[in-house]
């Protein structure tokens, strides 16, 4: 009797990162896990450990951070809504990062576009606030 070794698939994390869409490129996901951007289970790997289904990461990628469970594995990067059903986000995560978008909104909301471009004469005042050796 043989025993065949069937090894359960697995793809690098630095390239589920980019096919999930988390990154533009694989470089740049790289970056990230090597920064400490990127946590499996609470672990900080390396950029080439396996993913597998059902691992849970933590990812932080400018003023948001995901917690994700692997649902699916790829090594191409595909169309947004098929990069989407590679991971399920939990609702703690969702509730958070939508928190966090309205405080921001909410910090912007005193800022009011100018309404036209600036004319000849304001153009010189913004040239010379600028140049403070000009006054």
């Amino acid at each position: 009797m043989t025993d065949v070794f069937v090894p359960e698939p697995s793809v690098r994390l630095d390239v589920w990162l980019w096919a999930a869409r988390f990154f533009k490129t694989r470089s740049l996901a790289k970056q990230a896990v090597e920064t400490g951007k990127v946590d499996v289970a609470g672990q900080r790997p390396k950029s080439s450990r396996a993913v597998r289904v059902g691992e849970q990461l933590q990812i932080s990628r400018g003023d948001e951070v995901y917690e994700v469970q692997v649902r699916g594995l790829s090594d191409l990067r595909g169309p947004a809504p098929v990069a989407q059903q590679l991971y399920a986000e939990s609702e703690a995560s969702l509730a958070r990062r939508a928190e966090a978008r309205a405080q921001r909104a909410a910090a912007r909301n005193g800022y009011q576009p100018p309404e036209h471009r600036p004319d000849k004469r304001a153009r010189r005042l913004i040239r010379a606030l600028g140049d403070l050796d000009a006054l």
